[in-house]
């Protein structure tokens, strides 16, 4: 069941967070991959190129767990388990969005010739992790 997105997690899923997405494989074996970060509204968000083992797993199982730390304090992460779900509605802008914020540069400067990019919208279902001002993260 889809949870309200705290103030206090969006606030680091929205500065220069890096995530480490674990997805299922087909035999269930976790595959883990970083990513940046982003929040829209109660959604986490990351984007990803069709082709990619991450997007092949959502596709397959959409479930995600996506562990963050705080850029800030050393001692706080949370981990996001929710479901997730693919578009290519967007993924380009918010890819730009992205690399302005972490490389500050204007345009994905990675993008390989044909490249699908997509974006991964996740519904956060539980949040936990450690954050010792804030714990719980609320």
């Amino acid at each position: 069941m889809a949870i309200k997105l705290p103030e206090s997690a969006r606030k680091v899923v929205q500065d220069k967070a890096y995530g480490h997405v674990v997805t299922l494989g087909p035999g269930g074996r976790p595959h883990v991959t970083m990513v940046w970060v982003d929040a829209d509204g109660d959604e986490v968000l990351f984007n990803t190129a069709e082709g990619r083992k991450k997007a092949q797993n959502l596709r397959r199982d959409p479930r995600i767990i996506i562990s963050v730390k705080d850029r800030h304090d050393p001692q706080a992460y949370m981990v996001i388990h929710g479901t997730a779900t693919l578009t290519d509605a967007g993924a380009d802008a918010h890819i730009d969005k992205l690399t302005k914020r972490f490389l500050g540069v204007d345009k994905y400067p990675y993008r390989q010739p044909g490249e699908k990019r997509l974006l991964v919208r996740v519904t956060v279902d539980r949040i936990g992790g450690f954050a010792p001002k804030m714990q719980p993260w609320t």
